[in-house]
């Protein structure tokens, strides 16, 4: 899914952008627990959070993930934004909750990661 369709299917505000033609999210991971990004993320995965510190984008640039996207109404700082830019990390912004933004985007064809995958 590209970022222009999921930034339209969620109402979004894309913040950042260093996505290209050939950007395709394949998957989402929605979770406040960067624990569980590293332990059951891949970086072909959106990632979904309501979590707002420099740790998402650590995590995110950790696992190579290209796109953040901070849910219910969450807007990162500048220092935030900074730090995604100096990563490439294309960031997203909604007012949908974590659950209807992960509905929306199952809607719409993206899959999810299974834990047996």
């Amino acid at each position: 899914m590209k970022i222009e369709e999921i930034a339209r299917i969620l109402n979004a505000e894309i913040l950042t952008d260093f996505s290209n033609e050939d950007t395709d999210i394949v998957y989402g991971f929605a979770s406040d627990l960067m624990s569980d990004v590293l332990a059951y993320a891949n970086n072909e995965s959106l990632l979904v959070t309501g979590l707002n510190n420099m740790q998402v984008i650590r995590t995110a640039e950790m696992m190579d993930m290209s796109t953040v996207l901070f849910v219910r109404g969450k807007r990162p700082g500048k220092d935030l934004l900074d730090l995604a830019t100096e990563n490439s990390v294309t960031v997203l912004a909604t007012n949908y909750t974590m659950f209807k933004t992960c509905g929306l985007l199952v809607l719409n064809g993206m899959k999810g990661i299974e834990s047996n995958e």
